[in-house]
């Protein structure tokens, strides 16, 4: 059984926006693309209706990309437990209240059981100071986070 992956936002950004003049962003697009193009058949990928909402917005030409990519993957429920925890992480300072988006691709990821959370969000998703704080607040509410990272982290196999 293949393992899930909920794909958020700023993955799809950095897979499909042109290439940055920044070095490091430009590195990350890189590794992008080379894990869609090399990794992603190995996945059962995922999105939310929040994800594509995220992506259909800014460069209209860009926004095309990011929904054409994403009409490839799978969509997850926004259920009212997500909801309800990524409220949790708001209220507890976990996740600022301006990343509520953040918060919740957390918990759609959370409690629809994926694996996997893929992100370039490292301030607020992708960031070893508050996944340990996440875990508590899901294993409060009787859930297991999915492994958050970048496409670096799964660039081996």
């Amino acid at each position: 059984m293949k393992k899930r992956i909920y794909i958020e936002t700023s993955f799809v950004s950095y897979l499909t926006n042109p290439i940055s003049r920044d070095l490091v962003l430009a590195a990350h697009q890189e590794i992008s693309q080379e894990w869609w193009r090399k990794k992603r058949k190995g996945y059962l990928l995922l999105s939310s209706s929040l994800t594509h909402k995220e992506a259909s917005e800014g460069n209209p030409e860009c926004a095309r990309k990011r929904i054409e990519i994403l009409s490839e993957i799978g969509l997850v429920e926004i259920t009212q437990e997500a909801i309800d925890f990524s409220k949790e992480l708001i209220k507890l300072a976990i996740i600022p209240d301006k990343a509520n988006h953040d918060a919740l691709h957390i918990a759609i990821a959370t409690v629809n059981h994926v694996d996997f959370l893929l992100t370039w969000n490292c301030r607020h998703i992708a960031n070893a100071i508050i996944q340990k704080k996440i875990a508590k607040v899901a294993k409060a509410l009787g859930h297991e986070t999915p492994y958050i990272c970048t496409p670096i982290e799964l660039m081996g196999e």
